[in-house]
């Protein structure tokens, strides 16, 4: 199979293979893009492979990064690209389960058997449309099958990121870990923690961004990778629920059904959101006299657990300000319904509203099925589709100074109540709202009262 107008999508990455065999050098397109174009993907990347020295890289190009010139890796800059350009390569001894004490550069066979998996073992050439394999990883591609590059246990003493790699692999290409790789990975399991945090989150994200996730979550589960990286959601098994409102079964049960729940295209803080919403569960679990069994709080400790969760892995500022609220107020929506004007607007005024519904869908949807708050807050949405769920404020604490307010501790609880009434739709206008303001036994007034 030769793939069409082979890396159009990347014109700089061909230029550059051009200029080195130009000067010379055997080159080829390497790894992770070849497979991805055997495949018929859209390659993320595209990396050079090559016979020259990272010193001969840098001088034939006039804008380059050494990112990693000890290992023979040169970023070229060319356009708006940026291509990884390595040196042909066999490692040395890995003395930190990550990286190599040194490398000696050789030929491109030795090359690829120092790579993980035969499926990114190969290469390329753009000029003569031929592929190179050394390690039978096209007949692995044919059957999709995720394969250690010679002695399983071995590669993955050498790069202990590689038990995440496979899983990932796995989990985004819908192949299976052939057998012998997969006893090397779990017999290795205990050993990923000395993989940063940052690249582990990294993986993680990525299998939790497939549309396959739920398959994903099960290999690290059955690998024993979960309970290692994320201990509090290996606690759910087992935390029984209460079986009217949860004939799915216990907490981890209810867990993986909302991942398989979710669509393909989930955001990464609604994933997270799932994952985390009952993690508090097993801690304030309680059960009386009656056998009735209680959560309390449960959200609120959950949100707790969940910012130590995400500051552990190295998230974001901004997705762990994503996550957090659906965490903390997804018991919330059951009371929708009941719910003043103000208060409902808002909700649905959050910026992780949207995620927090589908949350929501996905909690009821997995459990005892009742959706009436979520349909309920659909139609809520198309209500308040041609206006804005918050306007602009009435009045403003120049104005209470104006009446002859003092400013104070007060004002905002005041200023507070006007944009309740507004929310209530009570008064629309500046002079409804001194009204308001002025005159206490307004009907808006008695109504604000009376919860009406």
């Amino acid at each position: 199979m030769i793939f069409p107008s082979a890396f159009s999508l990347q014109p700089s990455a061909l230029l550059i293979l051009q200029k080195l065999r130009a000067a010379g050098h055997k080159s080829y397109f390497a790894g992770g893009c070849v497979r991805d174009m055997l495949l018929g993907l859209k390659p993320h990347d595209i990396d050079i492979a090559t016979s020259a020295l990272p010193e001969e890289v840098e001088k034939l190009f006039p804008r380059t990064v050494a990112v990693g010139a000890q290992f023979g890796v040169i970023i070229v800059l060319e356009d708006d690209a940026e291509i990884q350009v390595a040196t042909f390569r066999h490692d040395g001894i890995y003395h930190d389960g990550r990286h190599p004490t040194g490398v000696t550069f050789t030929n491109a066979e030795e090359d690829a058997k120092r790579r993980d998996f035969t499926i990114n073992g190969l290469f390329y050439d753009p000029i003569k449309k031929e592929v190179f394999d050394y390690v039978n990883g096209r007949t692995d591609l044919s059957k999709k099958i995720i394969r250690a590059i010679g002695n399983p246990h071995a590669r993955f003493e050498e790069d202990k990121l590689r038990l995440l790699r496979a899983i990932r692999f796995a989990t985004t290409l819908g192949f299976e870990i052939e057998s012998t790789t997969w006893k090397a990975l779990c017999e290795l399991v205990p050993e990923i923690l000395v993989v940063s945090a940052e690249r582990i989150r990294d993986e993680l994200q990525k299998i939790f961004l497939s549309p396959d996730r739920l398959r994903g979550f099960d290999l690290l589960d059955q690998s024993g990778l979960l309970k290692i990286l994320l201990p509090e959601i290996e606690k759910l098994k087992g935390c029984e629920q209460p079986p009217k409102f949860h004939p799915e079964g216990d907490v981890f049960v209810h867990t993986r059904i909302m991942l398989d729940m979710l669509p393909e295209k989930a955001s990464l803080p609604l994933v997270l959101s799932v994952l985390f919403h009952d993690i508090g569960k097993p801690a304030t679990r309680t059960v009386d006299e009656n056998g009735r069994m209680r959560f309390y709080a449960h959200d609120q400790v959950g949100t707790k657990m969940a910012e130590k969760i995400l500051k552990r892995l190295r998230f974001s500022n901004e997705i762990i300000e994503a996550v957090l609220p659906a965490v903390r107020l997804h018991m919330s929506f059951k009371d929708a319904q009941k719910m003043r004007l103000s208060t409902l607007r808002r909700m649905m005024a959050r910026p992780t509203f949207e995620d927090e519904l589908e949350l929501h869908r996905v909690d009821c949807g997995s459990s005892h099925g009742m959706l009436d708050n979520y349909f309920f807050l659909q139609q809520k949405q198309k209500e308040f589709a041609n206006m804005p769920l918050i306007p602009e404020p009435l009045v403003t604490g120049k104005d209470l100074i104006e009446l002859g307010m003092k400013p104070g501790p007060e004002f905002g609880k005041i200023l507070q109540r006007v944009k309740d009434a507004q929310l209530e739709n009570l008064i629309s206008t500046r002079e409804e709202a001194f009204e308001f303001l002025t005159h206490p036994f307004t009907k808006a007034n008695k109504k604000m009262v009376d919860g009406r």
